[in-house]
């Protein structure tokens, strides 16, 4: 298995994938709302023989700790091809994007979804705890990228990229 960064030739493979995975396509139109508008960091994917078997999505934030600025993204979605689940690909996607963007200077990682299952890739629902956030909340998580952590009871705001808000916006219709 072969985790790297994607590249442009991958977009139609992720975009199926995404859509393959999900019951709604509203995780490939996440994905597409941010590339467009400019708001994708990072984009992992696992191959196995020149087939996509995974993808791990980093979107930018604006986040702010102390009133000063932090380099953060948030993970979503992440999505493993039915014939590889339950064989350690997501782990290996979301560490590998973790270590690339901890050597890019990013601080915090946000995720929103099941503590259960993003807890082992290492997100608390108490590093995220006091953000002012729209999505603040039991499945709201951050993990600190950078070894120093951060200090506790240090908080500020946390906001996704403007593509999660207009998805949110077409679920609530």
């Amino acid at each position: 298995m072969n985790i790297r960064p994607a590249l442009p030739a991958d977009v139609p493979a992720i975009d199926a994938l995404l859509r393959a995975s999900f019951p709604a396509p509203d995780e490939a139109t996440l994905v597409q709302r941010l590339c467009v508008d400019g708001d994708m960091v990072l984009t992992m994917v696992a191959e196995d023989a020149g087939a996509l078997a995974g993808v791990a999505v980093f979107s930018r934030m604006a986040v702010e700790v102390a009133r000063q600025p932090v380099a953060a993204v948030a993970l979503a979605p992440v999505a493993v091809a039915r014939e590889w689940r339950r064989q350690g690909i997501a782990e290996a996607l979301v560490a590998a994007g973790h270590d690339m963007l901890e050597r890019g200077g990013y601080a915090l990682s946000f995720v929103l979804g099941d503590p259960g299952y993003y807890g082992r890739f290492g997100y608390e629902r108490d590093w995220a705890a006091g953000f002012d956030s729209p999505y603040a909340g039991e499945h709201f998580m951050a993990l600190p990228l950078q070894p120093a952590g951060m200090p506790c009871g240090v908080r500020g705001r946390a906001d996704h990229a403007a593509a999660f808000a207009a998805l949110a916006q077409e679920d609530a219709r």
